[in-house]
This record gives structure tokens, sequence and C-alpha cells, in this order.
């Protein structure tokens, strides 16, 4: 039997859902199976890479081993994806509750449940688990085995003192979080998206580090629940990666929930204090302090490559993660790394698409290419700020001359209708041409409307192809059809307008 592992912080509390949690994810009774003589596949790491790899591999009839010595699941089932979407659906609730007046809705009073909204996201997360299960990928035809998978040798892996032989492997370890240098961090107790998510009591005050995605989301979560918030950020603006105008929307959205912005802020340094945890920094040359109950450092990230024998087997790798090329080769050609490893995005979705790359190139005779991949992605605020392809400043700085149509959501009848006007379609063209080169969309469903931009994108779909297409009618995804309309008219040249002009006359 290989060394069980202990619940750990991001395990608590050990009620029934985290049991059955862990049951899924690291079964104590779990014995690692006997190893085949050679396997085609190795994979080391149960995030969303490996077992996307190792599951797809064995269906298609490939010897495969999966090695992973935390969780199955990684970081998006355990501490990520799966609950904070929970959590910012209890705090949209909460917030629909409370400001329903508008509409000629019963407005709810209270301070609400926190404790509830947390064990309902404990109650789904562990739901959702058996997706992810051991046993389920062990009656799917997959070896595996938890323990530190370390490389011994270029072909081959030990694991609970088991050698496991390979012709290819597969590194899928993931990312951490990694706290930034600040003075006195270290000395102070405070809260990572592996630990945040454990939480059973609402703080009282809660501080965050880092105006990225998950501060921004965790920001106006708890503020929704009533908790006194300030996000702190060095940069001038929230969400520093995205579209200026796109940011300043959400960054207004956070405001109007109660978040208290200090951006353009410098961190100082942190202590305790007996009244809590005490942030200092400073802007514009002026002192600020902030005082929280918990404080949440949500901005860094690390590569997991301690512990596997990288050297061993001749793959290089840096603080940004494994070295690979544009197949997601190694420098050992027999190995491979996917997902949050490799220093690209660090996107669960991504590392599905990896997967993806890795069997055909690992497997068989493929010759994918991470760089064709289109990738989008989406802050789960409200609204949230989807984006897909270039932005206007990226397009030009790669020698583009571009076009830009922009719909505000005021613009689309259902979005009024729903009273969520607040956003706008960006979408970057090729000058005079039906080229879709990006696209930034900030509305309450972002997410769910910008899966139509990265088909485009992908297969070369113009913008035209939007406007000669029938959309239901009130839909918020008429904004796509009316970007379509707008670029459409913007194309008629004074030339052709003369021509119908006398067209007109003589009809």
């Amino acid at each position: 039997m290989t060394e069980t592992a202990a619940p750990d912080h991001r395990m608590l509390p050990l009620d029934e859902h985290n049991e059955t949690l862990l049951g899924n994810v690291h079964p104590q009774d779990w014995v690692n199976p006997e190893p085949a003589d050679r396997y085609h596949m190795v994979v080391i790491g149960a995030g969303t890479a490996g077992l996307v790899s190792a599951v797809v591999a064995a269906s298609l009839g490939a010897r495969v081993a999966l090695i992973e010595r935390a969780f199955m699941g990684g970081d998006c089932l355990n501490v990520g994806c799966v609950p904070s979407k929970g959590l910012i659906g209890a705090a949209r609730a909460w917030h629909a509750a409370r400001s329903g007046a508008s509409l000629g809705a019963p407005v709810a009073e209270g301070e609400g449940d926190f404790a509830v909204a947390m064990e309902r996201m404990r109650r789904l997360r562990a739901g959702i688990s058996h997706v992810d299960a051991a046993a389920r990928f062990r009656e799917l035809g997959v070896d595996v085995f938890f323990g530190q998978g370390s490389f011994t040798s270029p072909d081959t892996v030990e694991v609970g003192g088991r050698k496991l032989r390979f012709r290819r492997a597969v590194v899928a370890t993931g990312a951490r979080a990694a706290a930034p240098p600040i003075p006195g961090l270290n000395g102070v107790s405070y809260l990572t998206n592996e630990t945040l998510f454990s939480l059973t009591e609402k703080p009282r005050r809660l501080g965050i580090i880092g105006a990225g995605p998950i501060g921004c989301e965790m920001a106006q979560s708890f503020a929704r629940f009533g908790t006194e918030v300030t996000l702190l950020d060095m940069e001038p603006q929230i969400l520093i990666r995205e579209d200026a105008d796109a940011a300043r929307v959400v960054q207004q959205a956070l405001a109007r929930d109660g978040v208290r912005l200090e951006l353009g802020a410098a961190i100082k340094g942190v202590r305790e204090e007996a009244d809590g945890i005490v942030v200092s920094g400073e802007r514009e040359g002026l002192t600020l302090e902030v005082r929280c109950d918990e404080l949440l450092v949500a901005v860094g990230r690390a590569p997991n490559v301690e512990d596997l024998g990288l050297e061993v087997a001749a793959v290089e790798f840096d603080h940004s993660g494994v070295l690979v090329n544009d197949r997601l080769q190694t420098t050992n050609s027999r190995i491979y790394a996917a997902g949050d490893i490799a220093p690209l995005l660090k996107f669960t979705h991504l590392a599905d698409a990896h997967a993806a790359i890795v069997i055909q190139n690992a497997l068989f005779f493929g010759r994918a290419k991470q760089s064709r991949l289109v990738v989008p992605w989406c802050t789960y605020t409200s609204p949230e700020i989807a984006h897909v392809g270039l932005y206007e400043k990226d397009a030009q700085n790669l020698g583009h001359s571009t076009d830009l149509i922009t719909v505000p959501l005021e613009d689309v009848d259902r979005a009024v209708l729903d009273g969520e006007s607040e956003g706008f379609l960006r979408v970057v063209l090729e000058k005079g041409k039906d080229r879709i080169l990006g696209a930034t969309l900030v509305a309450e469903h972002a997410g769910e409307m910008i899966g139509s931009l990265s088909l485009a994108i992908t297969h070369g779909i113009g913008l035209g192809k939007f406007a000669s297409t029938i959309h239901p009618y009130p839909t918020q995804a008429e904004v796509v059809r009316k970007a379509a309309n707008a670029w459409r008219k913007q194309k008629l040249s004074p030339t052709v307008s003369r021509v119908l002009e006398l067209w007109f006359r003589v009809f």
C-alpha cells in the first residue's frame, strides 16, 4: 500500500462532502498496481492535462500509467475553477436577492448564511469529483499510482519504490500559488486560492493583494457576501492584461459593489497587530495602510518542477516551467509537458487542448502545434470580461493595420430588458478585410458568448457571416450580429453609396 495522504488545508473542514471528495481523488485504502513491463505513456500529474492525456491514450488502446502525489483533479477541481465558481454563483444570488427593487421584486433582508454557501460549494465539488476519481480511471484502463513520481533515467520513472518504464512520458504537474517577496508576509497567516475555500466563517474585513482575475472575482464575491473588501495592486488599473476600456467597466462595478480599490500602490510590508493584519504601502509618495482580518494573496504562481528528477531525464526547466517546443516536446524527445507546467497561458481549457496535442505527437506521427491554438479566456466578475485573439495594440505591434467595431450592450434589447446593459463588444479586424483578429466582450454572460467568435477566428469565418446568420430575438448574443451589421455599413464606400443612389433614382 502506498503512503496515504493526510487531509491538508485544501480539504478542510473534514465534513461529509470533503470526505466524499477525498474518497474519489485520493482514497485512503488505495493500493498501487503492479507495473506493466513497459508503458506506451506514463503521465505525471493528474490535473486536467494529465487526466485527459491518460484517459484518451488508454481509450485508444495504449498502456498508460498515471501518477499523482496529492489529489486527482488538480487545482481546477480542488482549489480552482470548481470551488471559485461555486462561490461566485452564491455571491451573485445574494446580490440578486438584495437588488431587485427596481424590477419590483421583493428585497431580501438580513446577513445571509455564509456557512451554508460554503457548504453548498463543498457539496457540489464533491458531486463533480467522481469524474476525476481514481477508481473511474482504473475502470477505464489506466494504472493509477499515488506517490511522488521521479525520473530515474531518460525512460524510467519511479513511484513508491516501483519502476515504470515508458516509451513516452508527459509531465503535467501544474503550478502552485507562490507569494511575492513582501517583507513580513511569511510572519502572518495569509490565504491563497489553496486555502480560501476552506473558510467556514465570513471574514469581517478581507484584504486582497493582486487585482488579476482571481483577486477581482473574489473581491466582488466577498463584497457581495457583506465583507469589507480592500483590493490592492501596483498597477493603475485592475486586470492589466485586458483592454483598458473593458477593465474600467469592471472596475466601476467592483467599486459599486463596495470594494475599496487601492491601485497604483507599492506594497511595502505586512505585519500582525492585535486588531488584525496590516498591509502597508505607498502611492505617489503617500503612505497607506489597510487593516484586515484575513489576507488573500492572489498574485504569483510557481511551476511544480521540484523532486521530479528532471535533470536525470535531461529535461530542461527554469522559473517559468518545463521548456517545450511548439509540439510540447521537452529537451528529452521521449518526454512532453502539458498544462500549467509549460511556460504558456494557464487555463484549464488550454490544458485540455495541450493533452490533444500531446496524444497526436507522442503516440502517433502528428505535427500538432500549440502556436496554432486560438485560446479564449474569461474573468467571471459581474459583468464578465471574455477575450479571444489579439488586442488592437498587439495586432498593430505585429504589423497589422486594423479596423475597430464597438457595440455597446445598451444597444442590445435583451441586455436592456435584463437590466444587464453594462458593457460592450469590441472586434478587431484586418483593415479593409473581413478577417477577425480578436474580440473582447464585456457582458454579464460574456463567457457563454465568446465561443462563436473563437470559432470564427479558429476557422477563418469573417464577421460578415454573422450578419447573414439569423439570431433568435431577443438575445444578448445578438451583439455579435449587430457588430457584423456595423461592419457592413462601414464597408460601404462613398463610390458604392453613389452607385446605389443612382440605382434607386432610376429603379
